[in-house]
């Protein structure tokens, strides 16, 4: 029987940590966006010296990210069994009080533990890290009984090849932009539909007649005998748009949310200028010059009208600029600044400052 489960549990375990270590390296900047959310949770929480940490935020995540990773291929080989298991017992530990802290206080309504792929709630992270538990825990007693699968050089060699290799792809894709996109504003999709909920709420009603319970999704007459006891919606998780936040303003208050549905529209967008890279601005200048009279240029940030001004002026961005919301602004792109093309609100390309296109791939992009 153990030997049953010692293979269901290198599996399980080592699987659901690759998995998760992979998506997080799709998009280590969403990692990135969800540590500093709990770094400033817990400067108000637990001392305000937890805001050291959010400057570093990108390379704690990608050391969290190899580290998941690594774990991961190291219990598929049984590999040094006896320290990858302290770690990862210690790395479980520590997110599994992660989890119910947000669960219980409800302070981070998504943990990020499989990124935007797949969306969790705090309490169903929190009951997937205890299930998780269990399993490490079972490897954790049994560590020192385990023969690792290769051989102690060639055990070296795969997990330093893994990590070098996650650590380039993770750099690769925060020089760019994700592999796969997830979210609701990737290419393709139409940002006004995602605005509205794929279906309407349905009620079912929970009533008791005679002993028995009755439920329907018309209200029963009490007339007949019915007394009401509880009602739900069963389609919850469809009555939400995949998009709830989206609003533009102008810097007189003007909502340009619709505005930005209408036409070609080629956004830059920086959701705060302050923390712009300017090291391929020429180009996005550029680009917006040769637009000029044929596609809508403006900037889409959050910060102030003053700091705006003072960017554009600085960098000579001769374009108009418009509010969004920065949780918003870092959704729709991974790039500080970035570039999205919209064609009736119909997303045609998502591009990072370091790939900024031409202006004859914009107007190939729009035919």
């Amino acid at each position: 029987m153990r030997k049953y489960i010692d293979l269901f549990s290198r599996v399980f375990v080592g699987g659901l940590f690759i998995f998760s270590g992979l998506i997080k390296l799709n998009d280590p900047v969403g990692t990135q966006i969800k540590m500093e959310e709990y770094f400033e949770v817990f400067a108000v929480d637990f001392g305000s010296f937890f805001h050291i940490f959010i400057p570093w935020a990108l390379e704690i995540g990608m050391v969290l990210i190899v580290l998941e990773l690594a774990l991961g291929f190291a219990v598929l080989l049984y590999y040094r069994m006896n320290t990858t298991m302290w770690v990862m017992l210690s790395l479980m530990v520590f997110f599994t009080f992660l989890t119910f802290y947000s669960a219980y206080f409800n302070k981070v309504t998504d943990c990020g533990c499989f990124g935007d792929a797949i969306k969790l709630t705090p309490w169903e992270s929190f009951y997937k890290d205890i299930i998780l538990m269990v399993f490490v825990l079972h490897l954790f007693w049994y560590r020192k009984s385990y023969d690792s699968v290769l051989r102690t050089k060639e055990g070296h060699m795969v997990i330093g090849t893994v990590s070098a290799i996650s650590l380039f792809l993770g750099i690769y894709a925060i020089r760019h932009l994700p592999f796969i996109d997830f979210r609701a504003y990737k290419v393709g999709n139409v940002i006004p539909e995602q605005m509205i909920p794929e279906e309407q709420p349905i009620i079912e009603y929970l009533f008791e007649k005679d002993g028995e319970q009755v439920a329907s999704q018309q209200f029963l007459s009490t007339e007949e005998g019915y007394q009401y006891v509880s009602s739900r919606v069963v389609n919850e998780d469809k009555i939400t748009p995949k998009i709830t936040d989206y609003m533009v303003s102008s810097p007189e208050g003007e909502d340009k949310t619709q505005y930005t549905f209408e036409g070609n529209k080629l956004m830059i967008v920086m959701y705060d200028v302050s923390k712009a890279s300017t090291e391929n601005l020429d180009d996005i200048r550029a680009l917006t010059k040769a637009l000029d009279g044929k596609v809508d240029c403006f900037i889409l940030t959050s910060s102030g009208s003053e700091q705006t001004e003072a960017f554009r002026h600085e960098h000579q961005l001769a374009v108009p600029y418009y509010f969004a919301d920065a949780t918003v602004l870092k959704t729709i792109l991974r790039s500080n600044p970035g570039i999205a093309l919209w064609k009736n609100g119909k997303v045609l390309g998502n591009w990072h400052h370091n790939d900024t296109p031409t202006a004859a791939e914009i107007i190939l992009s729009l035919q």
